[in-house]
């Protein structure tokens, strides 16, 4: 049974109130980037605000978050990565990200497609289409902050 095949739930400490006592911002998405690596390739979620928790799990099919829609990405196996606390618009509902919503990654060697699927109620979900089922890993990485999803060649 492949790694990718389990349901994976990493979580990330949050950060306590400010000194002022105020909760710090919900992290809004400000940039999607990619990147193929020697043995893996890489997607980038960088993120305006404090470290959000992860959820990542393979699934069968992409769906939005809310409608239930199927998303229709290349790919042959796909992984669901959830951020929460994190969005895409700020309180006002202006987008914090302005690049496409979905995309295909040909530089990427495994990795097909790139889909946010999900922006609703502090939960910002990304699907990545992928060719072969492999290993993925998740991390949060500060300053900036980021969600950083590498995937296996194979």
């Amino acid at each position: 049974m492949s790694l990718a095949l389990a349901c994976v739930a990493a979580a990330v400490l949050l950060p306590a109130a400010s000194a002022g006592g105020a909760t710090p911002q919900v992290p809004l998405l400000t940039d999607i980037r990619v990147g193929r690596q020697a043995s893996f390739d890489r997607v980038v979620l960088d993120l305006d605000g404090r470290r959000p928790e992860f959820f990542i799990r393979s699934v069968d099919q992409l769906f939005y978050d809310g409608s239930g829609l199927p998303v229709v990405i290349d790919g042959n196996h796909f992984l669901q990565v959830t951020s929460t606390p994190a969005a895409a618009h700020d309180d006002s509902g202006n987008p914090s990200y302005h690049g496409p919503h979905q995309f295909t990654t040909p530089s990427l060697a495994n990795v097909q497609a790139v889909a946010i699927t999900g922006d609703f109620e502090g939960h910002l979900t990304v699907g990545l289409g992928m060719r072969d089922d492999s290993w993925h890993r998740v991390l949060v990485l500060d300053n900036p902050t980021r969600v950083v999803i590498d995937v296996g060649h194979n």
